[in-house]
């Protein structure tokens, strides 16, 4: 499983660590990836998705999972929150199809 946000799309940078006398060695940096699920009311079920605590509060400040992934244009979300805003949709144009 690859540590990469399903929402912001962050992912592991690298770097260096410094020590005192200045000697230089490769490091990583690793997102703060949590394991969260959030309920769509749209499809009336609890989605599981692994993302950042940055991505958590991204979430929270718009409103649900449902409205900030339908007020995101798609070139700004990963591959992963394409295909939960495609099946949220879907099931969006069902229930308007149904009540209509």
């Amino acid at each position: 499983m690859a540590r990469r946000c399903g929402i912001t799309g962050k992912t592991v940078q690298s770097g260096n660590n410094v020590s005192h006398a200045n000697n230089k060695t490769r490091r990583r940096f690793l997102p703060n990836l949590q394991h969260q699920s959030f309920w769509s009311d749209v499809l009336g079920s609890a989605v599981q998705i692994r993302l950042t605590t940055n991505g958590i509060r991204t979430i929270e400040h718009n409103g649900g999972l449902d409205a900030f992934l339908l007020g995101t244009p798609d070139r700004r979300l990963p591959q992963e929150a394409l295909v939960l805003k495609r099946r949220i949709a879907r099931a969006q144009e069902k229930k308007a199809a149904a009540a209509a």
